[in-house]
Protein backbone atom coordinates (compact mmCIF):
# COMPACT_ATOMS: atom_id res chain seq x y z
CA UNK A 1 0.00 0.00 0.00
CA UNK A 2 1.19 3.63 -0.93
CA UNK A 3 0.50 6.90 0.78
CA UNK A 4 -0.08 9.86 -1.53
CA UNK A 5 -0.26 13.26 -0.17
CA UNK A 6 -1.87 16.39 -2.73
CA UNK A 7 -1.27 19.93 -1.53
CA UNK A 8 -3.67 22.94 -1.77
CA UNK A 9 -2.64 24.00 -5.22
CA UNK A 10 -3.06 20.34 -6.62
CA UNK A 11 -6.65 20.18 -5.23
CA UNK A 12 -6.99 24.01 -5.53
CA UNK A 13 -9.61 23.79 -8.60
CA UNK A 14 -12.18 21.13 -9.74
CA UNK A 15 -10.17 20.95 -12.75
CA UNK A 16 -7.11 19.27 -10.69
CA UNK A 17 -9.48 17.14 -8.59
CA UNK A 18 -10.49 15.55 -11.72
CA UNK A 19 -7.17 15.28 -12.47
CA UNK A 20 -6.09 13.70 -9.26
CA UNK A 21 -8.67 11.08 -9.56
CA UNK A 22 -6.87 10.03 -12.89
CA UNK A 23 -4.05 9.58 -11.16
CA UNK A 24 -4.85 7.81 -8.12
CA UNK A 25 -6.58 5.36 -10.34
CA UNK A 26 -4.37 4.89 -12.70
CA UNK A 27 -3.38 1.36 -11.59
CA UNK A 28 -4.85 -1.44 -8.88
CA UNK A 29 -2.76 -0.43 -6.24
CA UNK A 30 -4.34 0.27 -3.22
CA UNK A 31 -3.85 4.00 -1.92
CA UNK A 32 -4.54 6.12 1.25
CA UNK A 33 -5.21 9.64 -0.29
CA UNK A 34 -4.19 12.53 1.95
CA UNK A 35 -5.54 15.89 1.26
CA UNK A 36 -4.90 19.21 2.23
CA UNK A 37 -7.79 22.06 2.16
CA UNK A 38 -8.49 24.17 -0.95
CA UNK A 39 -5.34 26.44 -1.49
CA UNK A 40 -6.25 29.44 0.10
CA UNK A 41 -9.10 28.71 2.33
CA UNK A 42 -6.93 27.56 5.21
CA UNK A 43 -5.93 31.76 5.55
CA UNK A 44 -9.59 32.99 4.57
CA UNK A 45 -10.51 30.58 7.58
CA UNK A 46 -7.72 32.43 10.12
CA UNK A 47 -8.96 35.75 8.82
CA UNK A 48 -12.26 34.49 10.06
CA UNK A 49 -11.16 33.67 13.19
CA UNK A 50 -9.38 37.17 13.91
CA UNK A 51 -12.42 38.96 13.19
CA UNK A 52 -14.35 36.83 15.28
CA UNK A 53 -11.97 37.37 18.16
CA UNK A 54 -12.63 40.97 18.14
CA UNK A 55 -16.43 40.78 16.94
CA UNK A 56 -16.18 42.32 13.66
CA UNK A 57 -19.13 40.67 12.72
CA UNK A 58 -20.15 42.36 9.64
CA UNK A 59 -16.71 41.80 8.47
CA UNK A 60 -16.91 38.28 9.26
CA UNK A 61 -20.42 37.70 7.61
CA UNK A 62 -19.31 39.20 4.23
CA UNK A 63 -15.39 36.89 4.53
CA UNK A 64 -18.18 33.74 5.35
CA UNK A 65 -19.96 34.83 2.13
CA UNK A 66 -17.27 35.00 -0.04
CA UNK A 67 -16.03 31.66 0.97
CA UNK A 68 -19.26 29.87 0.54
CA UNK A 69 -19.54 32.00 -3.22
CA UNK A 70 -16.23 30.30 -3.71
CA UNK A 71 -17.04 26.77 -2.84
CA UNK A 72 -20.44 26.79 -4.67
CA UNK A 73 -18.91 27.87 -7.61
CA UNK A 74 -16.15 24.56 -7.31
CA UNK A 75 -18.76 22.42 -6.63
CA UNK A 76 -20.73 23.60 -9.96
CA UNK A 77 -17.46 22.50 -12.35
CA UNK A 78 -16.51 19.37 -10.19
CA UNK A 79 -20.10 17.19 -9.97
CA UNK A 80 -20.63 15.44 -13.49
CA UNK A 81 -23.99 14.31 -12.24
CA UNK A 82 -27.28 15.62 -10.60
CA UNK A 83 -27.13 13.49 -8.01
CA UNK A 84 -22.93 13.98 -7.29
CA UNK A 85 -24.15 17.74 -7.16
CA UNK A 86 -26.49 17.47 -5.01
CA UNK A 87 -24.30 15.76 -2.79
CA UNK A 88 -21.61 18.67 -3.31
CA UNK A 89 -24.23 20.84 -1.96
CA UNK A 90 -25.10 19.41 0.64
CA UNK A 91 -21.41 18.88 1.91
CA UNK A 92 -21.43 22.46 1.83
CA UNK A 93 -24.50 23.55 3.47
CA UNK A 94 -23.48 21.21 6.38
CA UNK A 95 -20.00 22.63 6.94
CA UNK A 96 -20.56 26.36 6.48
CA UNK A 97 -23.79 25.97 9.15
CA UNK A 98 -21.05 24.90 11.27
CA UNK A 99 -18.64 27.75 9.96
CA UNK A 100 -21.48 30.20 10.92
CA UNK A 101 -22.04 28.07 13.67
CA UNK A 102 -18.32 28.11 15.53
CA UNK A 103 -17.89 32.13 14.70
CA UNK A 104 -20.94 33.29 16.57
CA UNK A 105 -19.56 31.81 19.74
CA UNK A 106 -18.29 34.71 22.22
CA UNK A 107 -15.36 34.56 23.47
CA UNK A 108 -13.84 33.43 20.15
CA UNK A 109 -11.05 30.92 21.70
CA UNK A 110 -7.86 29.10 20.45
CA UNK A 111 -10.50 25.94 20.75
CA UNK A 112 -12.93 27.47 18.05
CA UNK A 113 -10.07 29.06 15.90
CA UNK A 114 -8.98 25.09 15.49
CA UNK A 115 -12.38 23.49 14.69
CA UNK A 116 -12.74 26.44 12.26
CA UNK A 117 -9.39 26.23 10.47
CA UNK A 118 -10.20 22.37 10.01
CA UNK A 119 -12.88 23.12 8.22
CA UNK A 120 -10.71 23.46 4.90
CA UNK A 121 -9.54 20.19 4.88
CA UNK A 122 -12.86 18.50 6.53
CA UNK A 123 -14.22 20.12 3.34
CA UNK A 124 -12.29 19.25 0.57
CA UNK A 125 -11.64 15.17 1.41
CA UNK A 126 -15.40 15.63 1.39
CA UNK A 127 -16.25 16.82 -1.53
CA UNK A 128 -13.83 14.61 -3.38
CA UNK A 129 -14.83 11.34 -1.78
CA UNK A 130 -18.73 12.26 -2.84
CA UNK A 131 -16.59 12.40 -6.70
CA UNK A 132 -15.30 9.70 -6.49
CA UNK A 133 -18.41 8.29 -5.21
CA UNK A 134 -19.95 9.46 -8.53
CA UNK A 135 -17.54 8.54 -10.91
CA UNK A 136 -18.66 4.49 -9.45
CA UNK A 137 -14.46 3.89 -7.37
CA UNK A 138 -14.07 2.20 -4.37
CA UNK A 139 -13.12 4.13 -1.96
CA UNK A 140 -14.24 5.43 1.60
CA UNK A 141 -13.22 8.80 3.83
CA UNK A 142 -11.54 7.89 7.23
CA UNK A 143 -11.82 11.01 9.32
CA UNK A 144 -8.50 11.83 10.46
CA UNK A 145 -9.60 13.11 13.75
CA UNK A 146 -10.74 8.99 14.34
CA UNK A 147 -6.61 8.03 14.25
CA UNK A 148 -4.31 11.15 14.15
CA UNK A 149 -3.41 12.06 18.36
CA UNK A 150 -1.11 14.60 19.57
CA UNK A 151 0.09 14.24 23.64
CA UNK A 152 0.78 17.21 25.62
CA UNK A 153 3.97 18.19 23.84
CA UNK A 154 1.85 18.35 20.45
CA UNK A 155 4.04 15.39 19.42
CA UNK A 156 2.28 12.77 17.50
CA UNK A 157 1.33 9.89 19.00
CA UNK A 158 2.20 7.12 16.15
CA UNK A 159 1.15 3.97 18.67
CA UNK A 160 -2.29 5.14 18.73
CA UNK A 161 -1.87 5.97 14.41
CA UNK A 162 -1.00 2.71 14.11
CA UNK A 163 -3.57 0.72 16.21
CA UNK A 164 -6.47 2.92 15.08
CA UNK A 165 -6.19 3.13 11.89
CA UNK A 166 -4.94 -0.65 11.46
CA UNK A 167 -8.51 -1.19 13.34
CA UNK A 168 -10.01 0.87 10.70
CA UNK A 169 -8.48 -0.56 7.71
CA UNK A 170 -9.78 -3.91 8.69
CA UNK A 171 -12.70 -3.05 9.07
CA UNK A 172 -12.81 -1.95 4.57
CA UNK A 173 -10.56 -4.73 3.07
CA UNK A 174 -12.25 -4.33 -0.32
CA UNK A 175 -11.61 -0.24 -0.69
CA UNK A 176 -8.57 0.55 -3.16
CA UNK A 177 -8.83 4.44 -2.12
CA UNK A 178 -8.69 5.41 1.62
CA UNK A 179 -9.24 9.17 1.74
CA UNK A 180 -8.43 11.28 5.00
CA UNK A 181 -7.23 14.57 5.77
CA UNK A 182 -3.94 15.84 6.41
CA UNK A 183 -3.29 18.85 8.95
CA UNK A 184 -5.86 18.10 11.60
CA UNK A 185 -6.02 15.91 14.76
CA UNK A 186 -7.58 15.40 18.16
CA UNK A 187 -4.92 16.77 21.26
CA UNK A 188 -4.91 14.97 24.95
CA UNK A 189 -7.97 16.54 25.71
CA UNK A 190 -10.30 15.16 22.79
CA UNK A 191 -10.56 18.54 21.18
CA UNK A 192 -9.68 18.95 17.92
CA UNK A 193 -6.50 20.41 16.90
CA UNK A 194 -3.38 20.01 14.34
CA UNK A 195 0.13 19.58 13.63
CA UNK A 196 0.60 23.35 12.82
CA UNK A 197 1.14 24.75 9.03
CA UNK A 198 2.63 22.53 6.50
CA UNK A 199 1.50 19.59 8.59
CA UNK A 200 -0.48 17.40 5.66
CA UNK A 201 3.10 15.90 4.34
CA UNK A 202 3.81 15.42 8.50
CA UNK A 203 0.13 13.34 8.01
CA UNK A 204 1.08 11.29 5.40
CA UNK A 205 4.89 10.33 6.83
CA UNK A 206 3.01 9.66 9.99
CA UNK A 207 0.30 7.72 8.08
CA UNK A 208 3.13 6.04 6.13
CA UNK A 209 5.33 4.98 9.04
CA UNK A 210 2.01 3.17 10.65
CA UNK A 211 1.00 1.13 8.37
CA UNK A 212 4.47 0.63 7.06
CA UNK A 213 3.98 1.82 3.14
CA UNK A 214 5.65 0.51 0.74
CA UNK A 215 6.12 4.30 0.02
CA UNK A 216 4.82 8.02 0.65
CA UNK A 217 4.67 10.05 -2.25
CA UNK A 218 4.24 14.06 -1.75
CA UNK A 219 2.78 15.82 -4.86
CA UNK A 220 3.31 19.40 -5.21
CA UNK A 221 3.38 21.74 -8.08
CA UNK A 222 7.09 21.54 -8.72
CA UNK A 223 9.01 18.42 -10.18
CA UNK A 224 10.69 17.84 -6.84
CA UNK A 225 13.22 19.17 -4.59
CA UNK A 226 15.75 21.41 -6.69
CA UNK A 227 19.29 21.68 -5.66
CA UNK A 228 18.44 25.52 -5.09
CA UNK A 229 15.76 28.17 -4.47
CA UNK A 230 14.35 28.68 -7.91
CA UNK A 231 12.56 31.88 -6.80
CA UNK A 232 16.02 33.52 -6.13
CA UNK A 233 18.28 31.72 -8.67
CA UNK A 234 17.48 31.06 -12.19
CA UNK A 235 19.46 27.61 -13.20
CA UNK A 236 18.52 25.51 -10.21
CA UNK A 237 17.31 21.49 -11.38
CA UNK A 238 15.36 18.80 -9.54
CA UNK A 239 17.60 16.56 -7.62
CA UNK A 240 17.35 12.41 -8.24
CA UNK A 241 18.19 11.05 -4.99
CA UNK A 242 18.42 12.10 -1.26
CA UNK A 243 19.20 10.26 1.56
CA UNK A 244 16.81 10.90 4.63
CA UNK A 245 19.03 12.82 6.79
CA UNK A 246 20.01 15.48 3.33
CA UNK A 247 16.07 15.83 2.74
CA UNK A 248 15.54 16.53 6.62
CA UNK A 249 18.29 19.04 6.57
CA UNK A 250 17.17 20.76 3.36
CA UNK A 251 13.53 20.99 5.09
CA UNK A 252 15.06 22.60 8.09
CA UNK A 253 16.94 25.12 7.00
CA UNK A 254 14.26 26.58 4.43
CA UNK A 255 13.66 24.37 1.55
CA UNK A 256 9.77 24.70 1.48
CA UNK A 257 8.91 22.00 -0.85
CA UNK A 258 8.89 19.73 1.94
CA UNK A 259 7.55 20.27 5.82
CA UNK A 260 10.79 20.06 8.38
CA UNK A 261 9.22 17.16 10.54
CA UNK A 262 8.16 15.02 7.17
CA UNK A 263 11.25 12.76 7.15
CA UNK A 264 10.95 11.44 10.66
CA UNK A 265 8.17 9.27 10.73
CA UNK A 266 9.47 7.74 7.54
CA UNK A 267 12.70 7.23 8.34
CA UNK A 268 12.02 5.73 11.29
CA UNK A 269 10.04 2.66 9.92
CA UNK A 270 12.26 3.00 6.50
CA UNK A 271 9.35 3.90 4.24
CA UNK A 272 10.90 5.62 1.25
CA UNK A 273 9.02 9.23 0.11
CA UNK A 274 8.82 10.71 -3.32
CA UNK A 275 9.09 14.15 -4.19
CA UNK A 276 6.11 14.26 -7.59
CA UNK A 277 4.64 17.45 -9.85
CA UNK A 278 1.01 16.96 -10.26
CA UNK A 279 1.73 19.08 -13.45
CA UNK A 280 4.25 16.61 -14.85
CA UNK A 281 3.37 13.03 -13.18
CA UNK A 282 5.84 11.60 -15.93
CA UNK A 283 8.68 13.19 -13.96
CA UNK A 284 10.92 11.35 -11.95
CA UNK A 285 10.79 13.86 -9.32
CA UNK A 286 13.02 13.36 -5.86
CA UNK A 287 13.13 10.10 -4.26
CA UNK A 288 13.99 10.14 -0.28
CA UNK A 289 15.63 7.40 1.16
CA UNK A 290 18.25 5.07 2.98
CA UNK A 291 20.96 5.58 0.61
CA UNK A 292 21.07 7.76 -2.78
CA UNK A 293 23.93 8.96 -4.82
CA UNK A 294 27.23 9.69 -3.82
CA UNK A 295 27.96 12.78 -5.11
CA UNK A 296 28.92 14.94 -3.02
CA UNK A 297 27.28 18.45 -2.84
CA UNK A 298 23.34 18.04 -3.20
CA UNK A 299 21.67 21.20 -2.79
CA UNK A 300 21.48 24.49 -1.17
CA UNK A 301 18.47 25.84 1.25
CA UNK A 302 18.61 29.08 3.15
CA UNK A 303 16.42 30.19 6.15
CA UNK A 304 15.70 33.71 6.90
CA UNK A 305 14.64 35.62 9.69
CA UNK A 306 17.16 34.66 12.37
CA UNK A 307 18.92 36.29 15.25
CA UNK A 308 22.25 35.60 16.74
CA UNK A 309 23.22 35.87 20.18
CA UNK A 310 27.06 36.41 21.28
CA UNK A 311 27.46 34.99 25.18
CA UNK A 312 30.78 35.55 26.74
CA UNK A 313 31.40 33.46 29.95
CA UNK A 314 32.33 36.27 32.66
CA UNK A 315 34.77 33.49 34.21
CA UNK A 316 37.59 33.84 31.73
CA UNK A 317 39.07 30.46 32.05
CA UNK A 318 38.35 26.21 32.38
CA UNK A 319 34.70 27.36 32.34
CA UNK A 320 33.56 24.14 32.69
CA UNK A 321 29.63 24.07 32.99
CA UNK A 322 28.95 27.08 30.83
CA UNK A 323 27.72 25.32 28.03
CA UNK A 324 25.32 23.77 30.43
CA UNK A 325 24.02 26.62 32.09
CA UNK A 326 23.64 28.44 28.50
CA UNK A 327 21.50 25.75 27.16
CA UNK A 328 19.45 25.60 29.92
CA UNK A 329 18.05 28.85 29.18
CA UNK A 330 17.59 27.67 26.03
CA UNK A 331 15.49 25.12 27.10
CA UNK A 332 13.75 26.44 29.66
CA UNK A 333 11.31 28.64 27.33
CA UNK A 334 11.70 25.91 24.24
CA UNK A 335 13.43 27.62 21.95
CA UNK A 336 15.52 25.07 19.32
CA UNK A 337 18.81 26.90 18.39
CA UNK A 338 20.01 26.04 14.63
CA UNK A 339 23.41 27.02 15.06
CA UNK A 340 26.78 27.32 17.30
CA UNK A 341 30.06 28.21 17.44
CA UNK A 342 32.10 27.90 20.65
CA UNK A 343 35.73 28.38 22.58
CA UNK A 344 36.88 27.93 25.57
CA UNK A 345 34.75 31.51 26.89
CA UNK A 346 32.28 31.72 24.24
CA UNK A 347 29.54 30.47 22.34
CA UNK A 348 27.33 32.04 19.49
CA UNK A 349 24.36 30.24 18.71
CA UNK A 350 21.31 31.61 16.44
CA UNK A 351 17.76 31.03 16.95
CA UNK A 352 14.62 31.31 14.42
CA UNK A 353 11.78 32.26 16.88
CA UNK A 354 12.40 35.60 18.62
CA UNK A 355 9.27 35.22 21.02
CA UNK A 356 10.72 34.92 24.51
CA UNK A 357 14.56 36.41 23.26
CA UNK A 358 13.93 39.07 25.97
CA UNK A 359 13.53 36.83 28.50
CA UNK A 360 16.57 34.40 27.35
CA UNK A 361 18.71 37.22 27.94
CA UNK A 362 17.65 38.69 31.04
CA UNK A 363 18.66 35.04 32.23
CA UNK A 364 21.93 34.73 30.16
CA UNK A 365 23.04 38.21 32.09
CA UNK A 366 23.14 36.82 35.00
CA UNK A 367 25.60 34.91 34.24
CA UNK A 368 27.31 36.04 31.16
CA UNK A 369 28.43 39.09 28.91
CA UNK A 370 26.18 39.32 25.52
CA UNK A 371 27.11 41.76 22.89
CA UNK A 372 24.27 42.90 20.98
CA UNK A 373 22.52 40.68 18.94
CA UNK A 374 22.01 40.15 14.84
CA UNK A 375 19.11 40.73 13.54
CA UNK A 376 17.61 39.69 10.53
CA UNK A 377 20.31 37.20 9.56
CA UNK A 378 20.47 34.45 7.11
CA UNK A 379 21.19 30.76 7.41
CA UNK A 380 22.53 29.07 4.63
CA UNK A 381 23.20 25.60 4.78
CA UNK A 382 24.79 23.47 1.61
CA UNK A 383 23.85 19.91 1.99
CA UNK A 384 25.38 16.53 1.01
CA UNK A 385 27.83 13.92 1.55
CA UNK A 386 30.66 15.52 3.68
CA UNK A 387 32.47 12.24 5.51
CA UNK A 388 35.24 12.57 7.39
CA UNK A 389 37.48 11.19 4.30
CA UNK A 390 36.34 13.87 1.93
CA UNK A 391 38.77 16.48 1.14
CA UNK A 392 38.33 20.39 -0.20
CA UNK A 393 34.71 20.53 0.17
CA UNK A 394 34.61 23.19 2.90
CA UNK A 395 37.24 25.52 0.69
CA UNK A 396 34.85 25.33 -2.11
CA UNK A 397 32.15 26.70 -0.19
CA UNK A 398 34.41 29.61 1.48
CA UNK A 399 36.42 30.07 -1.35
CA UNK A 400 32.71 30.75 -3.23
CA UNK A 401 31.94 33.19 -0.24
CA UNK A 402 35.41 35.21 -0.48
CA UNK A 403 33.44 38.39 -1.32
CA UNK A 404 30.62 38.00 1.30
CA UNK A 405 31.27 38.76 4.75
CA UNK A 406 30.43 35.43 7.04
CA UNK A 407 28.81 36.01 10.17
CA UNK A 408 29.56 32.40 11.65
CA UNK A 409 30.06 28.69 9.97
CA UNK A 410 29.02 25.49 11.39
CA UNK A 411 31.07 22.43 10.11
CA UNK A 412 32.28 19.01 11.20
CA UNK A 413 28.81 18.35 13.60
CA UNK A 414 27.26 16.14 10.62
CA UNK A 415 27.87 14.88 7.55
CA UNK A 416 25.52 16.28 5.61
CA UNK A 417 26.02 20.02 6.13
CA UNK A 418 28.02 23.01 6.08
CA UNK A 419 26.01 25.98 7.55
CA UNK A 420 26.66 29.55 7.75
CA UNK A 421 25.50 32.78 8.16
CA UNK A 422 25.19 35.94 6.60
CA UNK A 423 23.26 39.51 7.13
CA UNK A 424 20.20 38.61 5.25
CA UNK A 425 20.82 41.57 2.77
CA UNK A 426 23.53 39.10 1.35
CA UNK A 427 21.53 36.15 0.69
CA UNK A 428 20.06 36.30 -2.95
CA UNK A 429 24.08 36.98 -3.73
CA UNK A 430 25.07 34.28 -1.61
CA UNK A 431 22.53 31.80 -3.12
CA UNK A 432 24.00 32.38 -6.49
CA UNK A 433 27.39 32.56 -6.27
CA UNK A 434 27.46 29.25 -4.31
CA UNK A 435 25.30 28.04 -7.26
CA UNK A 436 27.53 29.29 -10.02
CA UNK A 437 30.86 27.74 -8.17
CA UNK A 438 29.23 24.31 -6.29
CA UNK A 439 27.41 23.11 -9.24
CA UNK A 440 27.74 22.31 -13.04
CA UNK A 441 24.37 23.16 -14.50
CA UNK A 442 24.94 21.70 -17.99
CA UNK A 443 26.01 18.93 -17.01
CA UNK A 444 22.87 18.40 -14.91
CA UNK A 445 20.68 19.54 -18.17
CA UNK A 446 22.65 15.95 -19.45
CA UNK A 447 20.88 13.73 -16.73
CA UNK A 448 23.49 13.16 -13.85
CA UNK A 449 21.02 14.71 -11.51
CA UNK A 450 17.69 13.72 -12.86
CA UNK A 451 18.37 10.97 -15.46
CA UNK A 452 16.52 7.81 -14.78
Amino acid sequence: MQVWKFGGTSVGKPERMHSIRNLITADNGKKIVVLSALSGSTNALLAMGELAKVGNDEELAQKIAELRAHYDAFIQELYQTPEGLANGQAIVEKEFSFIQSVTSIRPFTLKQEKELVAEGEILSTQMFEAYLQEQGESSVLFPALDFMLIDADNEPVLSHTEEALGQMLDQHPDKQLIITQGFICRNPRGEIDNLKRGGSDYTASLIGGAIRADEIQIWTDIDGMHNNDPRIVKKTFPIRELTFEEAAELAYFGAKILHPSTITPAKLRGVPVRLKNTMEPAAFGTLIATKSSEREIKAIAAKDGITAIYIHSTRMLNAYGFLRRVFEVFEKYKTPVDMITTSEVSVSVTIDNPENLEKITAELKQFADLEDHDYNQTIICIVGNFSADKEGVALKVLEAMKNIPIRMISYGGSEHNITILVDGKYKNEALNVLNERLFHYEDAMKGIFTAP
